[in-house]
């Protein structure tokens, strides 16, 4: 399973290694609406990645690591959101590996320097889907699960 986590939104995306073949299972966006409280917002992420689990029942979690651009308080939430999916990860007794997100856009498109659109396009081709997934947050997602599952790492 790989989390592109936020407050906002957060990505999520489920594959599976069939014997060397990547299938996507499922993939989606938790959102919240900007109008509640933070601590409600956090609520709603971890309600619905248990519920993620619980249906998916995944063997790992790949999650892409925070680091602070120029503006520290706004990278705070997306903090708060990644650590609220870690503590359900770590609840469930799921592994989590952490990849940074230039080894996740290196590992789909080949270049760290990919922008969303490139990203979105390579899951797309990788995974063989018929369209684009259904946000840029899910196709991080689903970028870090095939990271994952391309660097054979089983945690």
């Amino acid at each position: 399973m790989g989390i592109d986590p936020g407050l906002a939104n957060t990505g999520w995306g489920v594959l599976d290694d069939d014997n060397g073949k990547i299938l996507c299972i499922d993939h989606g966006n938790i959102t919240t609406k900007a109008d509640l409280p933070r601590a409600d917002r956090l609520f709603i992420i971890l309600r619905c990645f248990r519920e993620i689990i619980e249906k998916y029942k995944p063997t790992s979690v790949a999650i892409e690591i925070l680091f602070f651009g120029k503006n520290v308080t706004s990278a705070i939430p997306v903090a708060e959101a990644r650590g609220v999916i870690s503590a359900a990860a770590a609840e469930r007794g799921i592994p989590i590996l952490e990849l940074t997100p230039n080894a996740i856009k290196t590992g789909v498109t080949g270049t760290a320097s990919a922008d969303k659109k490139q990203v979105q396009e390579m899951v797309k081709i990788i995974l063989g889907l018929e369209k684009m997934p259904s946000s840029n947050h899910a196709a991080d997602a689903l970028a870090a699960a095939i990271c994952a599952i391309n660097r054979k790492i089983e945690l």
